[in-house]
């Protein structure tokens, strides 16, 4: 009989005492598909949660025989070829706009080397993350894993300190995975409101804030939001992409156009001004809350992390384009440089003005997009509490709340800068560097360990520390810069 100790619980989807499984082949219980059992709640019991159940350690013994690649039933797998492109799709936002804006808090050539290095560790973190679950699919037997699903089951896996937070780090993964996503629909709104601003300003007398053309934004959004099949919304998502590389390479004719010398612009700023630099990139770059979603639908899964792979070649291009823009950016712009580039642009000239439309209307068409995983996540959590009857109208009410939410939001901090370095100090500090190198310790704690003179415990503190000051640095310099607003009277 197994002691306490030499068991690890693992998460699986299982069945009641009572249940029997159908077609049972060693009572093997059928998987429920990863992305189907993130809850952003945390609960004592219930029936949304996965079960725990124990496994002995060192009863690996298949786990060598295990793929599970073979075992993932994807109803249309994607191929290397449209996971390429759903990953630049998915890193290619209104992140790039803000890269000469990030570039002034660096400085010219800082900025240059600064972005290839973080867009480098948010690269790697991700190669952790998904590497890691690939070794707890083979060890637990499991097809497949989301984000929230990896952190807890490592957990699982982990030091015995460990295994009583499991809970806690997947509502903690859910829940920044939310605060992220619903930040970002709320710089968006932001950003449509400004530059569809800037063009009527030039043809009416108006004399509306920004707040209210936020508030404008925002009520036919409430009504777009309420779709609640991504099917209807590919339209909007095909014409948005097209908008968005329409107006990105009208963008880089004007940045290209009468550019100054180098020597202009400073090569390297003031250190208290970094954090806003390293907020906006991580902000812009990182895109951990979609890769575990890109590889679980994979045709290939093994495929996308490696040397080559999908992963090094998507990142490689998003890093190279993020790097141009926020170069010849500043180098155009200088101090003059605003929070979204399109900004800068010659309001005057008809050609600017529909650079200002084109991205205004793909990043409001791409809001709904970007909606859809934090409504999901929520939803996910409150429906079985809800009785059946009322599901329907609840989930219409939750959709509607979290869109005028993301409106008062962005009205009540309409400055896009600091509210994009705090999203990025907060959230994806968290998500793409903290949470990925806690995963890795907790999984190669036992089995393989942390290699000669410890180099995997040493490197994963380097990336915890690194992004624990990004985190602290980034949200108190977004703090200072809203509280200089409000004190100013904005």
């Amino acid at each position: 009989m197994s002691t306490p100790e030499n068991k690890i619980p693992t998460v699986t989807a299982g069945y009641g005492e009572n249940e029997k499984p159908k077609g049972g082949k060693g009572g093997q219980s059928k998987f429920i598909r990863s992305d189907m059992a993130d809850v952003p709640v945390q609960q004592a019991a219930g029936s949304t949660l996965p079960l725990v159940i124990s496994r002995k350690k060192g009863d690996d013994s298949e786990d060598g025989n295990y793929n599970p690649f073979e075992h993932r039933k994807v109803e249309h797998p994607t191929s290397d070829l449209e996971t390429f492109v759903h990953l630049l799709k998915g890193s290619l936002g209104s992140g790039i706009l803000a890269m000469p804006m990030a570039f002034s808090h660096a400085g010219l050539w800082f900025g240059l080397v600064a972005t290839f290095a973080v867009g480098t560790l948010c690269t790697y973190c991700v190669h952790i993350l998904v590497k890691c679950a690939h070794i707890l699919c083979r060890r637990r037997k499991i097809p497949m894993m989301g984000f929230a699903d990896v952190a807890e089951q490592a957990f699982l896996d982990g030091p015995p300190a460990l295994n009583r937070w499991s809970r806690f780090i997947r509502f903690m993964v859910n829940t920044f995975l939310v605060i992220d996503l619903l930040g970002c629909c709320c710089i968006y709104l932001v950003f449509v409101a400004t530059n569809v601003e800037q063009v009527v300003r030039v043809y009416m007398e108006t004399e509306l804030s920004i707040r209210v053309w936020i508030m404008i934004v925002t009520a036919p959004l409430i009504f777009m939001c309420l779709v609640r099949n991504l099917k209807f919304l590919t339209p909007f998502s095909m014409i948005a992409n097209i908008l968005m590389f329409v107006g990105i390479v009208i963008t880089f004719i004007y940045m290209f156009s009468d550019i100054p010398a180098p020597v202009e612009r400073p090569g390297i700023v003031s250190v208290t001004e970094w954090p806003l630099f390293f907020g906006t990139v991580i902000f812009a770059l990182e895109g951990i809350g979609v890769v575990m979603s890109l590889e679980n639908d994979m045709k290939n899964p093994s495929h996308f992390i490696g040397c080559p792979s999908v992963l090094n070649f998507g990142m490689g291009l998003v890093i190279a384009l993020y790097t141009l823009v926020g170069f010849f950016g500043f180098l155009k712009y200088g101090p003059e440089t605003q929070a979204s580039i399109t900004l800068n642009l010659p309001l005057e000239d008809k050609l600017a003005q529909s650079v200002k439309l084109m991205i205004a209307i793909a990043i409001f068409f791409t809001f709904t997009l970007q909606f859809y995983v934090p409504v999901t996540i929520l939803w996910k959590g409150l429906e079985h509490k809800i009785r059946p009857e009322k599901q329907n109208i609840s989930e219409y009410g939750l959709r509607v709340f979290l869109v005028l939410l993301c409106g008062g939001i962005a009205v009540a901090l309409p400055n896009l800068g600091p509210f994009i370095s705090l999203i990025g100090a907060v959230c994806l500090s968290t998500l793409g560097m903290i949470v990925p190198a806690t995963i890795e310790l907790a999984v190669y704690h036992e089995d393989p360990g942390y290699g000669r003179f410890n180099w995997r415990l040493w490197k994963n503190s380097g990336l915890i520390l690194f992004g624990v000051v990004g985190f602290v640095a980034g949200t108190y310099v977004s703090i200072i810069e809203f509280h200089a607003e409000f004190s100013s009277g904005h």
